[in-house]
């Protein structure tokens, strides 16, 4: 693999870690101590405070601030101008910088532009927030949450592709009730929805 890109009017700190392939752009921050994954991409102007981790191929979209308390796992795109926060009740007057709260996005998790993620929150694997959605709690993994505050809509396919009711199928004896299975569309992939929780089939 090649070595990380860092456009010149980009700043990295000494003691910050880049990995390799990964793609730093115009006007972006990686503060002292903070650790970013191989084929990464920070758009223009995002900012990476200390003490943060940012997992392998992730995507991160313009005018992103990635605050101290907040982990990316591998996979995850931020779209343009989405919003993290660390502090659930800031005052300018009150220092609570030994207050932040831990938010974990899960491999392969999609946030949409503008939305706003309230600290203190876990999104789940591949879950997706749409654009403009306020998410102040836990996300399920393979949920599609939208709205303000956010509110659960739906289930998506690892591959993006939401996940129809009409095209479940209910395992053959299993009465009404139990699990069904649900197909993508698109890419063929199968779930298993059972107890209000999503998981790829044959999945343990």
């Amino acid at each position: 693999m090649a070595p990380p890109f860092i456009h010149e009017s980009a700043y990295v700190d000494e003691g910050a870690v880049v990995g390799d392939d990964t793609r730093i752009w115009h006007f972006c921050h990686v503060n002292a101590g903070a650790v970013i994954g191989e084929r990464c991409s920070l758009g223009q102007n995002v900012v990476v405070m200390p003490r943060t981790r940012i997992g392998n191929n992730v995507k991160i979209q313009n005018n992103v601030s990635v605050y101290e308390g907040v982990e990316l796992e591998d996979d995850v795109f931020c779209g343009p101008s989405m919003v993290f926060t660390n502090v659930i009740n800031p005052r300018s007057h009150v220092s609570r910088k030994n207050e932040y709260r831990r938010t974990l996005v899960k491999r392969g998790a999609s946030i949409g532009a503008n939305a706003t993620i309230v600290c203190g929150a876990t999104l789940g694997e591949y879950a997706f927030v749409g654009a403009g959605a306020v998410v102040s709690r836990d996300v399920k993994p393979y949920a599609l949450v939208v709205g303000v505050p956010a509110r659960h809509v739906g289930w998506v396919c690892a591959c993006g592709e939401k996940l129809e009711r009409e095209t479940s199928r209910r395992p053959p004896g299993e009465p009404a009730g139990d699990a069904v299975t649900l197909s993508c569309g698109a890419c063929g992939a199968g779930y298993r929805l059972s107890d209000g929780n999503l998981t790829p089939e044959g999945a343990a």
